[in-house]
């Protein structure tokens, strides 16, 4: 397993992901719940912006690897993952929360299934990433701070009200991306479909 500074913040990612989660399970007494919001928001940013920076310094030093492909997406998906767990258990005031995190949870774990079938018969590239995917991504990294902040940001922005678009945003283009990957795979899934690894 390679290990550089890239991968290193990944893992550092994957090490912050129970703390997002961990901080609303903290006695009152310790943080009140604005400030376990506050801490929860401030771990996220800090994971994302991570997520940002190994890959920007994998390509700057050309340190990328297949092991860092592998595992950088799975590290941003676990901190969605168990961010959207969070707001369904502490931010139940959020229409529809458990209904957008089974769409974006389940949209995840059925594109990641297509990926690696699509691998298995050496057509990785016809899943690649696409700037619809991208934007869904960049929408669901700030409604989600912005939820798990849920208040009044420098007395100006309601970030519940913008959380709440940013992550129906984020759902629309969610389920866009899903039949875009399922579209461009379809002619390969029928064409395999009686010849499965």
């Amino acid at each position: 397993m390679p290990f550089n500074i890239p991968i290193l913040l990944t893992w550092l990612r994957v090490a912050l992901i129970p703390l997002v989660i961990g901080v609303f399970y903290l006695p009152d007494a310790w943080l009140s719940p604005y400030e376990k919001g506050v801490a929860s928001t401030a771990i996220f940013i800090i994971a994302a912006i991570t997520d940002w920076f190994d890959g920007f310094l994998a390509r700057r030093w050309n340190e990328t690897s297949a092991f860092g492909a592998f595992l950088d997406p799975v590290a941003d998906k676990l901190m969605v993952a168990g961010a959207l767990l969070v707001l369904v258990e502490f931010r139940a005031d959020i229409k529809y929360i458990a209904i957008i995190a089974l769409i974006i949870i389940g949209r995840e774990i059925t594109i990641s299934a297509l990926r690696e079938w699509m691998a298995q018969i050496g057509a990785a590239k016809s899943v690649a990433v696409s700037s619809i995917g991208k934007i869904k991504t960049t929408a669901q990294m700030v409604a989600i701070p912005m939820l798990l902040f849920n208040g009044e940001l420098f007395g100006i922005i309601n970030t519940h009200y913008w959380g709440v678009i940013l992550l129906w945003v984020a759902t629309v283009l969610t389920v866009w991306s899903m039949f875009y990957y399922l579209r461009k795979a379809w002619p390969l899934i029928k064409a395999n479909a009686g010849h499965l690894p």
